[in-house]
């Protein structure tokens, strides 16, 4: 080939290369065509034809929830509370108006421990209203630092932001009860009493994210500021947090540095009164190695046997990122078979509001019937839900019963909640194992119940996943 020919050939090459480039990144624009013509909305109006049938349903449906009527007469029968094999469990807890499931649930696991160990009333609880005051100022610091790391991004990135929109919550997980209680301690509920404010967190959850909102502004313009130093920086958002501190303080109550508190054993007897630091209390009545702790997910839109770490989702800025090992259904029933069959609860999170008789506190997904009420069909699976965000975690129970077969196959589960005892059954909340695969999400195992194989994975280096993944929301 001569030399003109050869650059022809490489000109037309480069053009069919610019012009497939081109039409890649062109953008779609609407023509116009694609609203609801008078003709298409004829054909629409077909699908409902107006018969008796359609008109008896319809004035039934105008003045009932579509839910009482969905309920399926058939699967009523399905409820059953027996359980071949439980934890015994003590008195139901209740988180009232607040997001504190999360802390509610962990603080149970910890709590129905420290009653067998020491033989403690089965009122006896570890109070919440002070593991929430550090939840609380930890997460501002967290806010506040984050604002300092990212100063050099514009307001306009994803990172920043989030943290605008989230700069803080009182939802969370496992991690963050891990990180407090380690880094504070624990003091019983008598000692730091729920106070309006923590059980009903909307209006200081409010306050508290206005201010800090306030103060991320400030911190960036002081960090981009001549003459910034790390120093000065630290020195102002001490002083922020010392604002957090005292709207806590006026809203919760100071959480108190020392306390004399009477041990009593079941039966209500004094056994000891001594004098406790928060740190001595919880090395005496909970200490925990959160280390011997995996966090393990089905989350079908994610590969297998792989490691993930979400960025930002820890309570403690020097604590650490919610890291967990997703697997499917098949690996994690066993395992939690083998926790309860050995008397130990577990943290069990779940999209708690799908297909719940809230009467009877039972949850299988065949308890309402909307396909035959709205003649229609409702087909998606697992993967497909959470891909859609129909479908995700919104709530953390404790994992403390399964029934099983003959062959020890489940056949359903039960959990504490914490809505009060007299919400669904006395207190809990039973599953069929059908609404177990198909809506639980996340469960934490002490290491002695995981197979060897599962832990090595943690070998792992884990993959990093953005604070904003919708699969990713606090519980509530």
């Amino acid at each position: 080939m001569n030399k003109l020919k050869l650059f022809a050939t490489a000109l037309l090459c480069l053009s069919v290369a610019s012009t497939a480039t081109a039409q890649k990144n062109k953008t779609v624009q609407p023509d116009g065509n694609g609203g609801i013509t008078s003709e298409m909305m004829q054909q629409i109006k077909k699908s409902y034809g107006g018969s008796a049938s359609d008109k008896a349903m319809r004035n039934i449906l105008v003045n009932q929830s579509p839910a009482k009527l969905a309920m399926n007469y058939e699967n009523a029968t399905k409820f059953d509370s027996h359980f071949s094999n439980r934890v015994v469990s003590k008195a139901v807890t209740d988180q009232k108006s607040s997001g504190r499931c999360w802390m509610f649930t962990g603080m149970n696991v910890m709590r129905n421990k420290a009653i067998r160990q020491h033989n403690l009333p089965a009122d006896f609880q570890f109070s919440q209203a002070y593991t929430f005051f550090y939840d609380q100022l930890e997460k501002s610091n967290l806010f506040l630092q984050a604002i300092i790391d990212t100063y050099k991004k514009p307001m306009t990135d994803q990172e920043v932001e989030w943290l605008f929109k989230n700069p803080i919550g009182d939802g969370g997980q496992f991690t963050g009860i891990a990180n407090l209680v380690e880094k504070y301690g624990l003091v019983p509920s008598d000692v730091m009493p729920e106070t309006y404010n923590t059980n009903n967190t909307s209006s200081i959850s409010n306050l508290l994210s206005l201010k800090l909102r306030e103060f991320g502004l400030e911190l960036r313009e002081l960090a981009a500021a001549k003459g910034a130093t790390p120093h000065k920086l630290e020195s102002r958002k001490t002083e922020m947090l010392g604002t957090i501190y005292r709207m806590l303080a006026l809203t919760m109550g100071e959480p108190p540095a020392e306390f004399t508190w009477t041990e009593r054993n079941a039966k209500g007897e004094v056994v000891s009164t001594e004098r406790y630091t928060p740190m001595s209390f919880y090395a005496k009545y909970a200490k925990t190695d959160f280390s011997k702790y995996y966090m393990v997910m089905n989350d079908p839109t994610r590969e297998y046997y792989k490691v993930y770490e979400i960025q930002y989702d820890r309570h403690v800025y020097d604590g650490q990122n919610w890291k967990y090992i997703n697997l499917p259904m098949s690996d994690i029933a066993p395992m939690c078979i083998a926790s309860i069959k050995d008397s130990t609860m577990m943290y069990f999170s779940c999209d708690v509001g799908k297909f719940l008789d809230r009467d009877k506190g039972f949850m299988d997904p065949n308890n309402f019937d909307y396909g035959s009420l709205m003649g229609t069909t409702f087909g998606m699976d697992k993967k497909q839900r959470v891909s859609t965000f129909a479908s995700g975690s919104s709530h953390a129970m404790t994992l403390c019963a399964v029934d099983l077969d003959k062959d020890g196959k489940p056949l359903k589960w039960m959990v504490e909640n914490s809505w009060g005892p007299n919400y669904g059954y006395q207190g809990n909340l039973i599953m069929t194992n059908d609404w177990f695969n198909e809506y639980m999400f996340r469960v934490v195992l002490e290491e002695k119940y995981i197979p060897a194989n599962i832990r090595a994975l943690l070998s792992q280096t884990p993959i990093l996943l953005p604070a904003w993944d919708p699969m990713f929301a606090p519980e509530e």
